[in-house]
């Protein structure tokens, strides 16, 4: 497949030496995100505020308000792309009864995901990789199913996002099956999510990476006043939620508590983000999510996959879990007109690159393993060939252990390779490289 070679001139501050950093993008994902458009990203939040409000406990019959509305209008959207995917898209409303438990669900309800499945081409890979956002919206009174919530920022943005990749994405194909899902019930405590979590575990579903987009429309702070559309933040679990003491002490005695499967993933959004969407810094934060919060990936995390979650760099509370008000000269709400679309179409457009790169790239190398044995200071690494995908070789992934991301890549085309870095001083991965020089993910050693 064709590449697309961008030159970024780095000048160093004397401005007499300059270096070349060369970045492949491949062409179909580039085109994908030429695709991606503010104004229909503003088309779908439009739509969702204007159902006064999506509460979990919202009516689900009333046409024009509530939860209800909100899914069939998601579900419509995801019907209009099932035209030009081929037959390869398929959309429904996933629906789970949950009881009321005297706390955030006062009632039985019916709870509902608008699912839209794109299926892989390839039938022996069975791969799933999951973008998600939630549908429901909230102010101040948790237990307020009537009042109005706009939720434009939280979480009309993400699933805005996720409507969008839908749409572009179903045009195309991918070896992998990716699942679009605007979830409910996160503001309840996540129900929505774990229901899909659950099932995923329980089917054995083989769920590459999950990305959860919660919040990612707004530029700004309140208190600090920071201005800022050209970072985004990714947060991922350390030592994973499912790792036993033995593990978690191997973990710790060998400092890996940077290199679980989701700090990796986080790693890959931020190297593929930054590689393909200009003007845009992804920062790794080392924490699971925000202090007093969570998303929808922790479900996923409890069930031992692979989740991160992705969110604006600065986020104003004036405009979460609020009523509409002013108070003391200070508007609070979660209103439309705060959002930035172009911001979001940035924050967008990093999700289908990481996407469409991980569906058509190859599955992580098998069995890494890093000898031991001897005292030395050079490195034996060796591994097995992924499980899916057609490869020509493989990255070698090198990086200091106070680095947060990969600092050297050395490409080899056979299974095991010895280099001249110390096992004391580096952390080593390995990534599988398709055909076409799609990247797996990296998986450590």
């Amino acid at each position: 497949m064709k590449k697309l070679l961008l030159l970024f001139i780095i000048f160093f501050a004397s401005h007499t030496n300059a270096q070349t950093i060369s970045i492949d993008r491949n062409e179909t994902v580039a085109a994908m995100l030429d695709e991606i458009s503010a104004d229909s990203l503003k088309s779908y939040i439009q739509k969702m505020v204007s159902f006064g409000t999506r509460h979990t406990l919202s009516s689900q019959t009333n046409p024009k308000r509530g939860i209800g509305a909100a899914r069939n209008y998601v579900l419509g959207k995801f019907k209009e792309f099932e035209k030009n995917a081929a037959g390869r898209l398929s959309s429904f409303i996933d629906t789970t009864t949950i009881a009321a438990d005297g706390r955030r669900v006062d009632r039985n309800i019916v709870l509902g995901n608008v699912m839209a499945i794109l299926q892989g081409t390839d039938p022996a890979d069975k791969r799933v990789f999951i973008i998600s956002g939630h549908l429901d919206s909230r102010n101040s009174n948790i237990m307020d199913s009537t009042g109005e919530a706009p939720g434009a920022n939280d979480d009309a943005s993400g699933v805005a996002a996720v409507i969008e990749a839908a749409r572009v994405m179903s045009k195309n194909h991918f070896a992998a099956t990716v699942i679009f899902v605007a979830v409910s019930g996160e503001e309840q405590g996540l129900l929505g999510s774990a229901f899909l979590a659950n099932k995923a575990k329980k089917e054995n579903l083989e769920i590459g990476a999950m990305l959860n987009n919660d919040i990612v429309g707004s530029n700004n702070s309140n208190e600090t006043h920071i201005v800022n559309n050209t970072q985004l933040r990714v947060f991922s679990e350390g030592i994973p939620a499912t790792a036993d003491e033995k593990t978690a002490q191997r973990i710790r005695f060998l400092g890996l508590e940077n290199e679980s499967a989701s700090r990796q993933l986080a790693r890959y959004v931020k190297e593929t983000g930054e590689r393909y969407v200009d003007q845009l810094e992804v920062v790794l934060v080392y924490r699971p999510d925000r202090f007093l919060r969570g998303g929808d990936h922790i479900p996923f995390l409890k069930n031992g996959f692979t989740a991160v979650r992705i969110t604006e760099m600065n986020e104003n509370f004036t405009r979460q879990h609020q009523d509409l008000r002013t108070e003391n000269g200070i508007e609070y709400g979660d209103y439309l007109k705060h959002i930035d679309f172009d911001y979001l179409k940035k924050n967008t457009s990093v999700n289908v690159a990481v996407l469409a790169s991980l569906a058509n790239a190859p599955s992580p190398p098998l069995q890494p393993k890093m000898d031991t044995k001897e005292l030395t200071n050079s490195t034996l690494l060796s591994w097995q060939p992924p499980a899916n995908g057609k490869i020509k070789g493989f990255f070698v992934l090198i990086r200091e252990t106070h680095s947060p991301v990969w600092q050297k890549k050395i490409f080899t085309a056979g299974h095991s390779i010895r280099i001249p870095y110390s096992k004391d001083n580096y952390l080593f991965g390995v990534q599988a490289v398709g055909m076409d020089g799609a990247e797996s993910m990296g998986v450590g050693f």
